[in-house]
């Protein structure tokens, strides 16, 4: 399996933002830029699944954050992920925290600005994250996080 970057608007990729089940109103401008990408789980040619990840100085609470957050390379946000083969989301996640770890030597934190459903809850819970906060309309997973626990 291969984590395919989708870092500019020409990939021809791009179109599968039209699957997105989670945020489909976010535009293209927003999801590729110098401060986000979306992540791509391929096999050989075969699309598995994709999440659109932003960078910010710190943990967003609203999607207005994503937008107007300062931009730096210390906190990895995915808002939104959807898969085209079962577990194939999970093996995105892992596969891209494993890309950061490695290739990010200043970063803070993995986490995840996502709806207040049960279905997000268990996705999340399931693949080893764990709460960091709830929010007004969204939670926050976190996958890793440097400098400060997780809330209970």
């Amino acid at each position: 399996m291969e984590l395919h970057h989708i870092r500019d608007i020409t990939d021809p990729l791009v179109r599968l933002i039209a699957d997105d089940p989670v945020r489909p109103h976010i535009p293209l401008e927003q999801r590729i830029n110098s401060a986000a990408e979306i992540l791509i789980l391929k096999a050989g040619e075969q699309v598995l699944a994709a999440t659109c990840m932003q960078w910010l100085t710190d943990v967003p609470e609203t999607e207005q954050d994503l937008i107007s957050m300062g931009k730096d390379h210390h906190v990895a946000v995915f808002y939104t992920i959807w898969s085209y083969a079962p577990g194939a989301g999970a093996k995105l996640l892992q596969t891209a925290a494993e890309w950061l770890r490695r290739d990010y030597k200043d970063l803070r934190g993995i986490v995840t600005l996502s709806p207040q459903t049960e279905m997000a809850q268990r996705f999340h819970l399931k693949n080893g994250a764990k709460v960091r906060k709830t929010n007004a309309d969204t939670v926050n997973y976190e996958y890793y996080f440097r400098d400060a626990p997780a809330a209970d």
